[in-house]
């Protein structure tokens, strides 16, 4: 197994646990006082991508073990001639080809196009009581940036508020709530997309949806995802709560209704429950029926009036994408996710997220191996967005690369959640009384943000006047400060994609193409594809050695 760096002294970051392929601790924390990667770059924005002590150091790269396949034995190209994508008006001089004049919009769908002003959008946030309680960071902060953020799973039916008719919801303020955070700061860049397991079908979310918002909201089938093999899971520690979700139709454990479960729920002996969501499709036995039910569901959500639908896939076998591809590209969907193993941000049981399903970057070579065949057979693809343990800049251009031209997004679950996190406790930190509404978890500022950034909002966010500028002075009392991290994170994610891209000579996203990375080791290329980097344009070397 590769052991991924823990401490990052050029950066001045380290991990308090250990770290994933992404660089995100395998166990991250709301509370965390960093300081990882992410964590820092929050609040220091694009400065993190640069090694610290400008004028006192110099910096070489650490050895690294190319063992393995992974998003991290990638490489990517740099050349040094030519440029590709340069917008109107501008030129192939000096002058112009400056990665400030790289342009990071990216759009999906079909009929109708969703822009995006950089080509990344959250993973599902869903009935986990961490997204809940830090969803107006990430909404706000995803509208201010102008990209996706998703709604997962559940939040209906674990909504203590909501109120059912006949089965059915008709009403639901957590996630009303939810929506209308998001378009409050929507301005045309972006989409609010609410997903849909097979209890959320039950329960009439996507009619209850569609009434209430017509087409602002984006509405996701979800077969699967890459943290874990069954359906989504929250933890209570409430039995009366638990009775509750029991009521609503889930899948309790253990099942709260018991009198030996009550009694060693009194005693101390069991603390908490575990909720559950259930398989989709245990009737059906064969791809044609599979088929058939996915069709008549789209089918019936474009009769409700939905007028863009996606679907998220999971890290299955190779059946499992193919048939995911080919359906959504022939029901002219308007975004796959596939989500390969290697993400989470939920509560998936710790040794299936271990040990189950396909790797990120396998299932991600294969999507596009499989978008390969149909497109040469002629069909018009379905956009894809690539997703499970990415966090980085270096991994939003890989995943590009790998998947393109078929990939317009990369889907990114924790890393986009810490600024959440950070904000929410720094702001907390900072006004102690309203520090629960905040679900804030310090009582004061730490020692190092205080040496390090300062004991102001204004000190610590790089981001803070860019988004006091795009939202007004007035309006900025109501931004709350894991929207300023979410926004600064970004800041730094889009301007080392933008460097990266210009050494690339690549100058829009749509111009990323496979031939932009190379493999650092045979495996990897095996596995992807992609080629060896020594032999990557070794008969053009050759030629011009050789030449009279």
């Amino acid at each position: 197994m590769t052991q991924y760096q823990k401490n990052n002294d050029v950066l001045n970051s380290v991990n308090r646990g250990d770290p994933a392929e992404s660089g995100v601790c395998t166990l991250c924390r709301a509370d965390c006082k960093g300081k990882c990667e992410t964590w820092m770059s929050s609040m220091k924005g694009r400065k993190l991508l640069y090694p610290r002590d400008f004028g006192t150091v110099t910096a070489g790269s650490s050895n690294i073990n190319h063992v393995g396949v992974c998003y991290n034995n990638l490489r990517i190209q740099g050349y040094n001639y030519g440029a590709h994508g340069l917008g109107e008006g501008l030129s192939n001089n000096a002058d112009d080809c400056i990665f400030p004049n790289v342009k990071l919009e990216t759009e999906f769908g079909k009929n109708i196009k969703t822009k995006s002003r950089v080509p990344f959008m959250t993973g599902a946030l869903g009935s986990t009581f961490i997204a809940q309680k830090y969803w107006e960071s990430f909404a706000v902060g995803a509208a201010l940036v102008g990209f996706p953020i998703v709604i997962g799973e559940n939040v209906v039916g674990v909504d203590k508020a909501s109120i059912m008719k006949n089965g059915k919801i008709i009403s639901s303020p957590e996630l009303e709530r939810r929506i209308d955070v998001y378009l409050k700061y929507y301005d045309g860049y972006g989409a609010i997309i609410v997903q849909m397991n097979v209890e959320d079908t039950r329960n009439g979310v996507a009619e209850y949806v569609i009434e209430k918002y017509g087409d602002k909201v984006i509405i996701e089938l979800k077969w699967g995802q890459g943290a874990k093999d069954i359906g989504g899971e929250i933890q209570v520690n409430s039995i009366d709560y638990a009775v509750f979700l029991k009521n609503r139709g889930y899948i309790v454990d253990p099942d709260p209704t018991k009198p030996e479960v009550q009694a060693a729920f009194k005693s101390g002996a069991i603390k908490s429950f575990a909720r559950h969501s259930r398989l989709g499709y245990t009737n059906l036995n064969s791809y044609n029926e599979v088929k058939d039910d996915f069709m008549t569901s789209v089918q019936y959500l474009r009769g409700l009036g939905y007028k863009r639908i996606t679907l998220k896939t999971g890290s299955y076998g190779m059946e499992a994408l193919a048939m995911a591809i080919k359906f959504a590209t022939e029901a002219k969907l308007d975004l796959l996710t596939v989500d390969g193993s290697g993400g989470g941000t939920g509560m998936s049981p710790w040794n299936m997220m271990e040990s189950w399903g396909v790797p990120s970057i396998f299932l991600h070579a294969k999507a596009y191996e499989y978008a390969k065949i149909l497109q040469e057979k002629g069909y018009d693809v379905v956009d894809m967005a690539f997703a499970g343990g990415l966090a980085r800049e270096d991994h939003i251009f890989k995943a590009l690369a790998l998947g393109a031209p078929f990939t317009k997004l990369v889907c990114m679950g924790r890393a986009l959640m810490i600024p959440g996190f950070l904000g929410s406790n720094i702001e907390g930190a900072l006004n102690p009384d309203k520090r629960v509404k905040l679900n804030g978890n310090w009582d004061t500022l730490p020692r190092n943000i205080i040496d390090e950034f300062g004991t102001s909002p204004e000190e610590i966010f790089a981001g803070y006047y860019d988004v006091k500028n795009k939202v007004g002075a007035d309006e900025m009392k109501n931004i709350p400060l894991g929207a300023i991290g979410v926004w600064t994170l970004s800041d730094k994610l889009a301007a080392g994609l933008q460097q990266l891209m210009a050494g690339a000579r690549k100058f829009k996203v749509s111009d990323i193409s496979r031939d932009d990375l190379f493999a650092a080791n045979r495996e990897t290329e095996n596995e992807t594809g992609i080629k060896f980097m020594t032999d990557v344009n070794d008969e053009m070397a050759k030629k011009i050695l050789n030449e009279k």
